[in-house]
């Protein structure tokens, strides 16, 4: 568009401001936004929304509250879209009463919250171990005269199961169906993650269970839940078997996958089998990550080990000095 001298418009400036916000590219998102000034093409409230939204997605709040009252210093006044992107903000950076100051302000200033307002605060309340206070609000929302959406479930859900609240998690999702709604996959991974965590392994086969049997669909998320709990039982052989069942559902491991299994072995200090494994994973196509090394070396128990695991990581492929530490690169 600049070769052929034709500006960029303020709706090509804000879509490239979202898409890089969507890729948690948050720097890229305000460098776009200062050329977009400096080439006199004015911000609107889009704008300023979506890059408050990048900064959100990473959790930095001050600089998503200094975006929002650069909007007010335009002279825009946020809609709910901005102030439900402040709220996020303070939700993913771990502020939940700073999030719940957002909320109280935008009712203050008669901007009237919507579905994705109450769920955003729910979230920040779940996220930061406040099943309670989740709760609040999630009854808030019914009593608003609005109706609890899949999404709002599975927030609230996913408040109790940080918790291990199994009865209550068993209580939203029948309220899911009496309510019209299907529980879906990430409903299903979650119990699935409850039970697992309580050691409640058969009620965890039988959520499996349903799931093969359909209309759930496992994904890989499931299989990884499931072999990072029976591999920190110590039931290896049932971890194997379901990571031997994996290429039959059509699915594909992936780094997380690797590196549960890579950690059963490396929790025993069974370092041979965690280099076998390792090197399966390399041949495999699948990339290791700092995760992924520091399980590793954390197998090692001498100093001859931990020279060969370093050296092992450092050469094993081309490509690893992206994804894994500079300890361990440079």
């Amino acid at each position: 568009m600049k070769k052929d001298c034709c500006p960029p418009s303020t709706e090509t400036y804000t879509m490239l401001i979202n898409l890089y916000g969507r890729e948690c590219r948050s720097f890229m998102a305000l460098k776009i936004f200062h050329e977009m000034k400096s080439q006199k093409c004015k911000p609107n409230i889009c704008t300023y929304t979506a890059l408050i939204n990048a900064f959100a997605r990473e959790g930095h709040c001050e600089k998503a509250e200094e975006v929002f009252e650069e909007l007010q210093e335009a002279g825009h006044e946020p809609d709910v879209y901005a102030y439900n992107a402040l709220i996020e903000a303070y939700s993913r950076a771990g502020f939940p009463y700073g999030a719940a100051e957002v909320f109280s302000l935008m009712q203050h200033m008669g901007c009237e919250p919507d579905t994705a307002s109450y769920n955003i605060m729910v979230d920040a309340y779940g996220r930061a171990g406040l099943h309670e206070d989740a709760q609040a609000v999630f009854e808030e929302l019914k009593r608003m005269g609005m109706t609890p959406t899949m999404k709002s479930h599975m927030l609230l859900l996913s408040a109790y199961s940080k918790m291990g609240n199994i009865s209550k998690c068993e209580e939203i999702v029948n309220q899911m169906f009496k309510s019209g709604l299907k529980p879906d996959t990430f409903v299903m991974n979650s119990m699935l993650n409850t039970y697992g965590r309580a050691g409640q392994f058969s009620k965890m086969e039988d959520v499996l269970n349903a799931m093969e049997r359909g209309p759930y669909r496992a994904d890989i998320s499931t299989y990884n839940i499931l072999i990072n709990v029976y591999g920190r039982a110590g039931f290896c052989e049932r971890m194997e078997e379901l990571f031997k069942s994996i290429p039959s559902k059509r699915l594909k491991p992936d780094v997380v996958t690797w590196t549960s299994r890579l950690g059963t072995y490396s929790r025993k200090k069974q370092y041979a089998k965690c280099v076998e494994i390792f090197e399966e994973m390399i041949d495999a196509g699948c990339y290791p990550d700092g995760g992924t090394a520091k399980v590793l070396l954390s197998a090692c128990s001498s100093e001859d080990q931990i020279e060969e695991a370093t050296a092992l990581i450092r050469t094993m492929h081309k490509d690893l000095k992206a994804a894994l530490p500079a300890c361990l690169t440079d």
